[in-house]
């Protein structure tokens, strides 16, 4: 009896160490599995991007900047019968929100439009209202400064200032492209939280283009094809504040620094007539006084680079819309800046409405205003 015991007993101590054993086992099977699956889905979303950048570099068009010859070829053309409508967005960060102004008026009348390119912000509001996301919820991006706090995630002096901190892994060999934020987050909103959807730009609702430049050739591109947030995410890369997107060979950044308005860009995508959009500041002439502020060169030469992109960009487009922009900086996160260019865009393309029913309706065109009825055929007269 006592021998029974004594093997219960050690039966027992020999059940619990393999129950221990067996826990212990376990609980290591368990922190492996999901170690792999947390280093499957790491794999898969590395995966997912390569995928998607491969896809954007079979989208890839090379471009050019208009010049003076782009206006002579311009001036002289000749239209279809039935010409093709496009829509040019151009560069200009916080003011982005006088696009979907312009463009609340510009559906109210009832403008239809085949192709839509964009650069930098117009990237964005052109890919979102290509892909049928309504402007209440682009206004309310902007107005409520969402959009703005997802493209700097951080405010950009704090980013500056944290700067030398972020230098220290290149101490240890690290070698990141230049440029104070990623940019993936911005990317990731619009995807999620404006569109949500992962969208292709090929499946758009309108045919769109994203224009950027390639640091290693300075050549500018449209990007035609591929995820519409890597296109968006490559074409609003600020060389020096966002890192450029490596697509194959290419490292693509804002395309605004040499097709910031991109008129022709939509010419080439097949448009005849072409309303732009232009939201920099104006270039009028300043007070000698205004440079003795610190800064005020440098914005003055900024400006001054812009409008000579520009120029010759909208001069190629038969109505070229220009809100009145002043004094809402390119990184605003302000929402009373995002109000005020919202209605300094409803307000510049109320004006230039005469003209554009004037230029559509020469071409059977109708308009909300040149008909007076819904215009749910207004497109089919470029179709």
């Amino acid at each position: 009896m006592r021998e029974d015991k004594a093997l219960f007993a050690r039966l027992g101590k020999s059940s619990k160490k393999f129950s221990l054993v067996a826990t212990a086992a376990s609980l290591m099977l368990a922190s492996l599995a999901t170690s792999a699956m947390a280093a499957d889905c790491a794999d898969k979303k590395k995966i997912c991007e390569a995928r998607d950048k491969l896809s954007l570099s079979e989208g890839l068009v090379l471009t050019s900047p208009a010049d003076q010859h782009d206006v002579f070829v311009f001036k002289k053309r000749e239209l279809p019968s039935r010409p093709k409508v496009g829509l040019a967005l151009g560069g200009g960060g916080a003011r982005g929100a006088a696009h979907v102004g312009a463009l609340k008026v510009l559906e109210k009348e009832g403008i239809k439009f085949d192709y839509i390119t964009g650069t930098s912000i117009g990237a964005v509001v052109g890919g979102l209202y290509s892909a049928g996301v309504p402007l209440k919820d682009m206004e309310s991006a902007f107005e409520s400064g969402k959009l703005m706090r997802n493209f700097m995630t951080v405010p950009l002096t704090f980013r500056i200032a944290v700067a030398p901190v972020l230098f220290v892994p290149r101490l240890f060999g690290s070698k990141p492209y230049d440029g104070l934020y990623r940019g993936n987050k911005f990317r990731n909103y619009v995807r999620k939280d404006i569109t949500v959807h992962e969208l292709d730009i090929e499946e758009l609702k309108v045919p769109f283009s994203a224009v950027s430049l390639n640091l290693v050739d300075g050549n500018p591109y449209m990007i035609q094809r591929g995820n519409l947030g890597f296109a968006m995410q490559a074409s609003t890369a600020v060389p020096g504040l966002r890192k450029p997107v490596e697509v194959d060979d290419k490292l693509l950044v804002d395309g605004g620094v040499i097709c910031n308005l991109p008129v022709k860009q939509c010419r080439e995508m097949g448009a005849d007539i072409v309303i732009a959009i232009n939201i920099d500041h104006p270039f009028t002439n300043q007070d000698k006084n205004v440079f003795r502020r610190v800064g005020s060169v440098a914005q003055r030469m900024l400006d001054w680079d812009l409008y000579t992109l520009d120029k010759a960009q909208a001069d190629i487009a038969d109505v070229a819309i220009h809100p009145d922009t002043s004094g809402i900086s390119l990184i605003s996160r302000s929402k009373k800046d995002a109000r005020k260019g919202i209605i300094a865009g409803e307000k510049a393309a109320k004006d230039a409405l005469p003209s554009i029913r004037k230029t559509l309706s020469a071409y059977g065109i109708v308009t909300n205003q040149t008909n007076n009825e819904p215009v749910a055929e207004a497109s089919a007269a470029v179709e």
